[in-house]
């Protein structure tokens, strides 16, 4: 009797887009949980985030990248090289813009980058769930960006989605599966991320930051976690928070320092729930001028690779 074939798929799947459509929002939905971290701040994501997606057809990894966007310090190249530097390593790319949104001069440099790729795309077309005013003029953009119609499109797929709101993700997934290579998982089933605790823990802090100051100032704010010990049934954890300039550091600490108690309270809540331990957290608040333009403060964060 002949061996059943193994249609197992697994292969590697880079979401890209500029800053703010969703792509953090949309891995976390199709995870079912949080690897990446969610404010309405624009480039929140400064890093690759890895996130894996298991069950009987195969395995996702997901690999959520930083929006692009114009800058021109070292962090913002950085993080423009962290996601158009995935394109030549995956399998399959999602190509994310929020139809709710008008198309920007961002959108022509992320287009730019894929219209040429010979891996499969798919444009996930976000938001639906505010009503994609500009929907059809995204897919009039991509087609004038790649040159012919929807239909005529090999290996482009579109799908009309909400993150937010769950609908058509697991379209999505479906989607994706059918251009992922047969081949065994990368990962063991019960693996979610590949992201170091550490970085997860400086990337929740960092997030309440943003959720709590709301400005532009979060751009010009890092988090390392200096110290992590566990003591019996409980962890401690020591971080420190970067600024720019000393007027940076007041407001992050605010009056009579609540600000900062307030960004160590809702830290440590998720921690807890995270790690399933007691936390004790201990935030500092440091200025290093121009952080974002030093390099070696930059590989000091994990920004590049000494």
């Amino acid at each position: 009797m002949a061996k059943k074939e193994n249609n197992f798929r697994c292969g590697v799947v880079s979401i890209v887009g500029r800053p703010n459509v969703g792509k953090s929002t949309l891995l976390n939905e199709i995870l079912g949980h949080k690897v990446a971290i969610v404010s309405p701040v624009p480039q929140t994501t400064r890093q690759q985030i890895r996130g894996i997606y298991h069950e009987e057809r195969g395995q996702i990894i997901f690999i959520d990248t930083p929006g692009v966007h114009e800058g021109k310090d070292h962090l913002n190249k950085y993080m423009n090289s962290a996601s158009m530097g995935t394109l030549d390593e995956v399998d399959c790319v999602i190509y994310l813009v929020d139809t709710s949104r008008k198309i920007g001069e961002e959108e022509h440099n992320v287009a730019g980058h894929l219209k040429s790729l010979k891996i499969p795309i798919i444009v996930g077309l976000n938001k639906i769930d505010l009503k994609g005013k500009y929907l059809a003029e995204y897919i009039e953009f991509w087609e004038k960006m790649v040159g012919k119609p929807v239909q005529e499109m090999t290996n482009c797929t579109l799908v009309a989605l909400s993150g937010e709101k769950g609908k058509n993700v697991d379209k999505l997934v479906d989607v994706i599966f059918d251009y992922l290579p047969i081949g065994p998982a990368l990962y063991p089933a019960d693996i979610k991320s590949d992201v170091p605790q550490r970085a997860v823990i400086a990337d929740i802090i960092r997030e309440k930051l943003f959720n709590c100051l709301r400005d532009e100032l979060p751009h010009a704010v890092a988090v390392s976690v200096e110290q992590m010990q566990r003591r019996k049934k409980a962890i401690y954890i020591q971080a420190t928070i970067y600024v720019e300039r000393d007027t940076q550091k007041i407001i992050v600490i605010g009056g009579n320092g609540q600000l900062l108690k307030d960004i160590g309270t809702l830290a440590r809540t998720e921690l807890e729930s995270l790690l399933g331990a007691k936390i004790f957290l201990e935030l500092f608040v440091k200025t290093q001028k121009n952080w974002r333009d030093n390099l070696s403060t930059l590989q000091e964060l994990g920004y590049f690779n000494s």
